[in-house]
């Protein structure tokens, strides 16, 4: 299976609105000053490589794709008339862009601050539970670490390997998914954490790193590896879980 021929199929539960709600955080800018050209280089750079890996996306991104297109167009027109000053807001093609924007981060907010909320009242009550076979400790998923940031690091990988690598050179070496996936469970141990940049360290093509990647993700569904960070936008390591060996094998 060649790494063209691998469709992946991820639970992506955020949408484009997280996603322009990621790169504004990532800029580090306030809401009501995102340059619709820049936002927009930068997501569909995101689109881009998501066709890349061959990733299933919902329509919801291509339709915020095409919106932001348009945006960059209308700002680039030329203004045949002069705009009063209190009519200006209305003028500007961003702001209903940057309206939709407030008010999904107002939701986003509320509903983090009430599901903290809830893990304080589960914790108020002291009580013994009867012993049970459930783990200690919930599976973690890839929504541990949200796909934009893995992306992200993915985008940082593939740009250096380009920049530091002579693709004059023809490489007869072919890997697939399935051999970086034995690959990855045979050189890493139980409960062995690595950073993620060093998962690429001995590719020698660009194919490579992508099947690499696409070998991560899939063992990622499977539960078998798990991705942290220490902090927003932070470095991302890579652990391979403990208790799953002979599940996977099965």
């Amino acid at each position: 299976m060649e790494a063209n021929d691998y469709k992946v199929r991820l639970e992506i539960f955020e949408g484009p609105l997280d996603l322009l709600l990621y790169l504004i955080k990532k800029d580090e800018v306030d809401i009501q000053a995102i340059s619709i050209e820049r936002i927009t280089r930068q997501y569909l750079n995101y689109i881009n490589t998501f066709k890349l890996l061959n990733i299933d996306l919902a329509s919801e991104f291509i339709v915020m794709a095409a919106n932001l297109m348009y945006l960059k167009s209308r700002t680039l027109l030329p203004r045949v008339e002069q705009t009063p000053e209190e009519d200006a807001e209305d003028d500007d093609p961003r702001w209903e862009l940057i309206r939709q924007l407030i008010e999904y981060k107002k939701f986003k907010d509320a509903a983090g601050f009430l599901s903290l909320r809830e893990l304080e009242q589960e914790g108020r009550y002291a009580h013994q539970p009867e012993a049970s076979d459930r783990p200690e400790e919930a599976p973690p998923t890839l929504a541990a670490v949200s796909i934009f940031d893995l992306i992200r690091a993915f985008q940082n990988v593939l740009k250096r390997f380009e920049e530091s690598h002579d693709f004059g050179d023809i490489i007869d070496d072919r890997f697939t998914v399935s051999d970086k996936i034995e690959w990855l469970m045979e050189h890493f141990q139980l409960g062995e954490s690595r950073r993620f940049e060093a998962l690429f360290q001995s590719a020698t093509t660009k194919a490579e790193v992508i099947v690499t990647f696409l070998a991560l993700l899939e063992l990622m569904k499977l539960n078998q590896f798990v991705v942290r960070q220490s902090d927003l936008l932070g470095d991302i390591v890579i652990e391979r879980r403990c208790g799953n060996a002979e599940k996977f094998e099965d």
